[in-house]
């Protein structure tokens, strides 16, 4: 069971620093996708920065369990705000893939944590 942790934990962790990133940085698609979304740009790095801190606790939660438990539940709820916010604004059903696949991955964290600790 803590082989298949490993494994989800890590696709979490690589997952949401690729999303995390161009919000932190400010990069332009983020700016866009902020400012389309109506989210100041400072409450955007601070999005990111949560998915980079639940990130990186999913992988320090591998040695410490309840930190790899709060992480996982935290990005859950991230993932959460991500479905409300492109339910809000109307998007293309496409565009909740992303969010459900990492809630997908996060749940399995996290029961693997659990599972495992």
């Amino acid at each position: 069971m803590f082989t298949a942790t490993v494994i989800l934990s890590a696709l979490l962790a690589l997952g949401f620093a690729a999303a995390a990133l161009p919000k932190v940085l400010a990069q332009p698609s983020a700016a866009a996708d902020a400012d389309r979304m109506g989210y100041s740009a400072t409450a955007f790095r601070a999005i990111g920065l949560l998915e980079l801190a639940g990130a990186v606790g999913v992988v320090v939660g591998l040695w410490f369990w309840p930190l790899g438990v709060a992480a996982a539940g935290g990005l859950l709820l991230v993932c959460a705000g991500a479905v409300r916010a492109h339910l809000s604004m109307k998007d293309a059903p496409k565009a909740l893939v992303p969010a459900l696949v990492f809630a997908g991955v996060a749940a399995a964290v996290l029961i693997t944590r659990l599972a495992s600790s």
